[in-house]
């Protein structure tokens, strides 16, 4: 006999809309976005700036009010019950959020015990996740110390600290040095791997989204525009002789001496 899960996706979004006022008039940055994102799937939302990418995440994590739609994170209605989407997820900023003043160990700890953490139970998970993230050695720095990638480590540390369901991450390796965001993508594959938890990861890269999304949606203008594994949309919108992006190939050519075209 077969059984049929009835654990909620990660994400439930219908027909999600958001419109600024404005002097010249409405502006109308998500115009109607519906999307389901399954458990422990590893989302890439890419597109341009100014695309509504971040009007969207905003949303989502509740700090922006939609102008309509739907939205269920965890199985919890945004709208009407905002506090337990809160208590399920965690966000990373793409600008951070680290009081320079604050050493590492502080930082953790204050953000375990704003989730209601017993004082003793704060400083376990501080320690716990420092290990896990690779910061342990960092932990009695003041934070103006860390370098880039570190800085970023430990703000996916602190969006981790309440064990969320899911983890919306805004652009995280907007500045990083190629080493950086190499460590970076490896730390959110772990993530997911190590304890299930569904990334929701918004990006302007091709790359990263190829290198670390299930799946990619593309926005442009408030609307999805394009959706699929990164495999399928490669092949779709840049296919070889064989209709697979594997065979394509680009011929560059100068005026400089005569040379035979290299295919790269």
């Amino acid at each position: 006999m077969s059984t049929t899960s009835t654990t909620p996706p990660a994400l439930r979004v219908r027909d999600l809309t958001h419109t600024y006022a404005a002097t010249s008039g409405p502006v109308h940055a998500v115009r109607g976005i519906d999307l389901t994102v399954p458990r422990g799937e590893i989302l890439g939302f890419l597109g341009p700036n100014g695309a509504g990418k971040t009007t969207t995440l905003l949303m989502l994590t509740t700090l922006l009010r939609p102008s309509g739609g739907e939205v269920h994170v965890a199985g919890h209605d945004l709208r009407r019950d905002p506090a337990a989407v809160r208590a399920r997820i965690g966000y990373v900023a793409q600008a951070g959020g680290l009081d320079p003043a604050c050493g590492v160990r502080e930082e953790l700890v204050t953000q375990a015990r704003l989730h209601r953490m017993p004082k003793a139970a704060a400083s376990a998970r501080a320690e716990e996740l420092a290990h896990d993230l690779g910061i342990s050695a960092l932990m009695d720095r003041p934070t103006a110390a860390l370098s880039g990638g570190q800085r970023r480590r430990l703000e996916i540390a602190l969006g981790l600290v309440n064990h969320p369901e899911v983890l919306f991450l805004d652009e995280p390796t907007t500045g990083l040095d190629p080493g950086s965001r190499a460590e970076l993508w490896d730390l959110v594959r772990r993530i997911r791997t190590d304890h299930g938890t569904t990334v929701f990861l918004t990006t302007h890269y091709l790359d990263e989204a190829d290198a670390l999304a299930d799946r990619i949606v593309v926005i442009d203008e408030g609307r999805i525009i394009a959706e699929g594994s990164p495999a399928a949309l490669k092949a779709q919108h840049a296919p070889g002789p064989s209709g697979t992006l594997q065979d394509a190939f680009l011929v560059l050519t100068g005026r400089g001496p005569a040379q035979e075209p290299v295919a790269i």
